[in-house]
């Protein structure tokens, strides 16, 4: 009797997890061969930073196997401030799209186009998606696992005309291309998701300031996870955390989140709170933030307002940190089945 259970149950899960595997394995084998070839030609840097955009119905710019993921096609618009009332603060601007190729396609795609700016640096890239979802429910009950790849294109520039009468800053503008990617998998199951994603796997091969070779591993390890529940009727609950953990200098960053939806005919008003921690940080120490977030939907438009406090020993203005992020929804589907927001939409 126990043998046979435990065929049943080894059976069940070659069925449900083997096709998972063998698309795994294709897809890590045809990442390996690319990252390999992409990476002689080329050095990687950081790119898009991460913030608390995702809370902000924008998961798709941290994770790429995001990309098609809901009931309808998401464009997002995003404007960030930061120490509001400081002379060449930094700043962010990003455009983002993503839907699935079709109505019955299993693929999704999407592209991002960002500026982020701080001081006389600044960073201009575009970055493209491709997204495998796997069905492994029905039309009563959501449950995918999902893989996706993203490429970013960067032009990083260094103004230095405004140093003037500095003879050891030369008074130019330099700048550079490199390549990046990630990659990331994800789970959802009826009002549970799950992300998991590796960005900047693409090493930096040399340091322009030093004529020695030198490798910089800058892989930015993301978990996140997160669960909707409660009464369309009166008010319902999203719970989230993600956890980031940098190879490079071993800091790690924890999000805790709460998010709350109440609805209104064809409008639906929410809220969320983020706490983020860093821990094993820089020299500056570990630092904290706390991010109250409001916004609504009315139909296909979202529109929302971050702000950002600083805490902790050390913070580098009292001007904190804001950005509004606009949004519509658009080739929208039939809904498959109740699941998290990120997958289907208000309305």
């Amino acid at each position: 009797m126990f043998l046979k259970k435990l065929t049943n149950f080894y059976d069940s899960v070659v069925y449900i997890w083997g096709p998972i595997y063998i698309l795994m394995k294709k897809y890590i084998q045809s990442l390996l061969s690319i990252i390999f070839f992409v990476s002689l030609h080329t050095k990687a840097q950081e790119t898009l930073p991460i913030y608390s955009d995702y809370l902000s119905d924008n998961v798709f710019l941290i994770h790429p196997a995001s990309a098609g993921i809901g009931e309808c096609g998401k464009v997002r618009l995003t404007a960030r401030q930061q120490w509001v009332g400081v002379k060449d603060s930094p700043e962010l601007q990003t455009l983002s799209f993503h839907s699935r190729a079709g109505d019955n396609s299993k693929a999704g795609y999407g592209f991002v186009l960002f500026n982020d700016k701080n001081g006389y640096h600044s960073q201009k890239a575009v970055q493209g998606t491709y997204a495998y979802h796997l069905d492994l429910g029905n039309e009563n009950l959501f449950n995918q696992v999902s893989f996706g790849l993203s490429f970013s294109a960067v032009q990083n520039e260094v103004d230095q005309t405004g140093f003037f009468n500095d003879p050891a800053v030369s008074q130019v503008v330099e700048s550079s291309f490199y390549f990046n990617a990630d990659f990331g998998m994800a789970y959802h199951y009826k009002g549970f998701s799950s992300y998991f994603t590796v960005k900047n796997i693409l090493l930096s091969a040399k340091n322009k300031l030093n004529s020695n070779f030198e490798s910089f591993n800058l892989r930015n390890y993301i978990l996140g996870a997160g669960y909707f529940f409660g009464d369309e009727n009166n008010v319902q609950f999203e719970p989230s955390f993600m956890f980031q953990y940098k190879d490079q200098t071993g800091e790690k960053i924890a999000d805790i989140n709460l998010k709350a939806y109440k609805k209104f005919s064809n409008t639906q008003l929410w809220a969320a709170i983020s706490y983020r921690r860093s821990f094993d940080g820089t020299v500056f120490g570990d630092a904290h933030y706390v991010t109250p977030i409001v916004g609504v939907n009315y139909k296909k438009y979202m529109i929302a307002y971050t702000y950002t406090k600083q805490t902790g020993d050390i913070t580098f203005s009292n001007g904190n940190f804001h950005q509004i992020s606009l949004g519509i929804d658009i080739l929208c589907r039939k809904r498959r089945a109740s699941a998290c927001p990120n997958i289907n939409g208000s309305f």
